[in-house]
Order: structure tokens, then C-alpha cells, then sequence
């Protein structure tokens, strides 16, 4: 490769090492464990001393190969690769934070994340504070002497609200805090927050990494002394991906700045034309000039992404309503597909919120997640169209 390889080359070409074989793409690894040359070798690599793979929950060369591919588009140091994205949500917050130390949050966060904050770590005495998106003037107020972390998405989900990076950098730096970025919605392809601050990056690579709904995964990568915490964490814990997944999403990486490409175009478009639409209260769209961060998208995003989020008018049952009457788009737990996916966040992904939790993150009665797939921008448009006409409800 030349000295500078494209993002593109990039995801095609960086693979793990040929064997004997001479095979043009990387060969599946499923084994559990490694030999050993003799009893030293295996002596010296439990030992942490020489490098080489003890036992597939640690470390094999499909997993490996991912990682480095990761490691390499996000501008990070090292990474892990985890059975699913909230495998690695939970595997990092756990793996650094300690009984007694406190998280700093968006308040736009997933919703098993944010079952993660309020459920799950209180039980090991990690609490959490939750910030305004919209009011970071306000943040410095809420860190404490015993807060450690500051754990971000941008864009969120499922409002695409756009958090500014390099003022997330600074000010976590300011502050001394560790700075962690679910970079899901974006992939590294639209966005590198580790260019702007961010010392780990988060995958759902379920979602986009994959991009045709077959496998879950989840990536952490970033600083080597953190990524190793979440190692030592993982290793032990045994959150690991396995090899068969690890090489598939190896291998679908390397179209993914083309599906990027398709999934941004369908999405703007796709904004664009219902941001006129009489049924639509509001369109969301971080390339869309009305989007309240427009310009901060602008700066650190190559493009806007697949998801936009629509308010219909008529609130639950309207939107309720809207996703029975869909004819192309899929109804499903997932994102990022090569298919258009819809969803009702307010009666599923985020039903356990109450209603005042939703308002504050933009989650209103009538919002859809569109998850934009690949199929022709005309098709998707059409479905969206015929399905807000047989949604409205019939004036008496």
C-alpha cells in the first residue's frame, strides 16, 4: 500500500498475515485454543512475556484481524472485540470504574444503556449524573470530586442530537475525565472522535459494521492503557466474540464506506422531501440545515448518516398506526440494515422511561426512528408517503 492509503483501502486491505496456503482473504479460525511448541512457549505466553493466541475467549486471528482494521480507520491505539455492542458498553464502565466512583452522561443515551447507569452499577455503588445535550454550560456544576468518566453518543439515539467533539475534548481534559464516545450512528467512516479528544470509541457492530443484520458484535477501541483494562476485564469475565462473527464483520467492513455512502444519500433525501410534509410535525436530520446542531455536524461529520428521526402528528397511536401501514420498510429490533427499518421508540427501545425522562431527550409520543437502508431512494420515500396517508386518522 502507499504511504498514505485512503479510508477505503484501508478496509479492504488490512488483514491478518497469509498462511502456507496463500489464500486471497483471511481463512475462519474456529478453534478454542492454541498449541504450543513446548512447555517455555507456554509458560512464557500465560506469562504475558511473548505475544501469540493461548485460547479463543483471549484472543484469535479472526478477532484480531477485526480489531486491527478498527484500531486502524478510528485512529486508535488498540481495542477489544465483544460479543455485542452492549457487551462492550457494560465491559468498559465496569472495567474502569470502581465502587464509589461516580459517571458523568448525556441524558440522550440508548436505552439499555441507560438500564446500565440506573440498574445495573448501583449495585457496585457507580452512580451517575445525567446532562443536558443542549445545556453544557451547566455541565462543569454536576462532576464531583469522585467522578471519573464522562460517557457520550453523538449522534444519539434516536433523536440525532449532535454533541460538539472538540469542545467534548477539551472539556474533558479540563476536567481530567476519561472520555468515551458510542460512535454507532456515525461508524469511523463519518466521524474519528478520537481525532477530537475522545480516549475510547464505542461500536455496536451489529449494527452499520455489519450493515445486512446477520451478526452481533461490539468493538472498544482507544488508548492501550485503557483498551488493556478492558482486556484484563473481558478476559476474565468472558464477553468475547467469537471467530466466525469476528470475520464476518471483518469482511463486511470493507464495503463500508460504500454502504455509508448510499445510506446518507437515501437519508437526506429521504429528510428532505418529509420536511414539508403536512403530517410531519418535525424532521431531524443532522444535515439538514433546520437540525439545531447543523454546523457542529458540519464540522465533524463527512456526512449525516442513515438515521432520521420524524414526529408525527397524532402522537402514540398515530405512530403506533404508522408501522402497521408500512409495505417495504421492516418492523425489527435493529438498525444500520441494508433494509429500511422503522421504529416507535416511545412504546419499545426507550418504553421503560417515563414520560418526563422521554421529553427531556427528545422523545416524543410521535417519533419514528427511520433507519434508511439501500433499497432505491424513490421505493423508500414512496413507502413512507403511502403509509403517513394511511395513518391519518379519519376526521369525523
Amino acid at each position: 500500500m502507499s504511504n498514505n492509503p485512503k479510508f477505503e483501502t484501508q478496509a479492504i486491505r488490512t488483514q491478518s498475515e497469509r498462511t502456507g496456503n496463500r489464500e486471497h482473504t483471511a481463512p475462519l479460525y474456529l478453534t478454542s485454543s492454541f498449541l504450543f511448541d513446548d512447555a517455555e512457549q507456554m509458560r512464557a505466553m500465560f506469562a504475558d512475556e511473548i505475544p501469540g493466541n493461548l485460547y479463543s475467549r483471549f484472543s484469535n486471528p479472526n478477532t484480531t484481524e477485526l480489531i486491527d482494521k478498527v484500531c486502524l480507520l478510528e485512529g486508535a491505539e488498540s481495542g477489544y472485540a465483544t460479543a455485542t455492542g452492549m457487551a462492550a458498553v457494560f465491559t468498559t464502565l465496569a472495567a474502569l470504574c470502581s465502587s464509589g466512583d461516580h459517571i458523568l452522561a448525556c441524558r440522550s443515551v440508548f436505552g439499555s444503556t441507560h438500564t446500565v447507569l440506573t440498574k445495573l452499577l448501583p449495585k457496585w455503588n457507580i452512580t451517575h449524573s445525567y446532562v443536558d445535550i443542549h445545556e453544557t454550560d451547566s455541565w462543569a456544576a454536576s462532576i464531583q470530586p469522585n467522578t471519573k468518566l464522562l460517557f457520550v453518543e453523538t449522534p444519539s439515539n434516536p433523536a440525532v442530537d449532535i454533541l460538539d467533539l472538540e469542545w467534548l475534548g477539551k472539556f474533558a481534559d479540563e476536567h481530567g475525565l476519561i472520555l468515551i464516545v458510542d460512535n454507532c450512528f456515525a461508524t469511523p467512516y463519518l466521524q474519528q472522535p478520537i481525532k477530537f479528544g475522545a480516549h475510547l470509541v464505542l461500536h455496536s457492530a451489529t449494527k452499520y459494521m455489519d450493515g445486512q443484520g446477520r451478526v452481533l458484535g461490539g468493538l472498544v477501541v482507544g488508548k492501550e492503557e485503557l483498551v488493556d483494562e478492558v482486556r484484563l476485564f473481558a478476559r476474565h469475565s468472558g464477553p468475547a466474540l467469537s471467530p466466525f462473527n469476528a470475520w464476518i464483520l471483518s469482511k463486511s467492513i470493507e464495503t463500508l464506506a460504500l454502504r455509508m455512502d448510499r445510506h446518507c444519500s437515501n437519508a437526506l433525501a429521504l429528510a428532505e422531501r418529509l420536511e414539508s410534509h403536512p403530517d410531519v410535525e418535525l424532521v431531524k436530520y443532522p444535515f439538514l440545515p433546520s437540525h439545531p446542531q447543523y454546523e457542529v455536524a458540519k464540522k465533524q461529520m463527512r456526512q449525516g448518516g442513515g438515521i432520521v428521526s420524524i414526529v408525527v402528528n397524532g402522537g402514540v397511536d398515530r405512530g403506533r398506526e404508522f408501522l402497521n401501514q408500512v409495505k417495504v420498510a421492516s418492523l425489527t429490533a435493529n438498525l444500520g440494515d441494508s433494509r429500511t427499518i422503522v421504529t416507535h421508540p416511545a412504546s419499545t427501545t426507550h418504553a421503560k422511561l417515563t414520560d418526563d425522562q422521554r421529553a427531556e431527550v427528545g422523545i416524543l409520543p410521535g417519533l419514528i426512528r427511520i433507519s434508511v437502508g439501500l433499497e432505491h431512494v424513490d421505493d423508500i420515500i414512496a413507502d413512507i408517503e403511502q403509509a403517513l396517508a394511511a395513518s391519518k386518522p379519519i376526521l369525523a
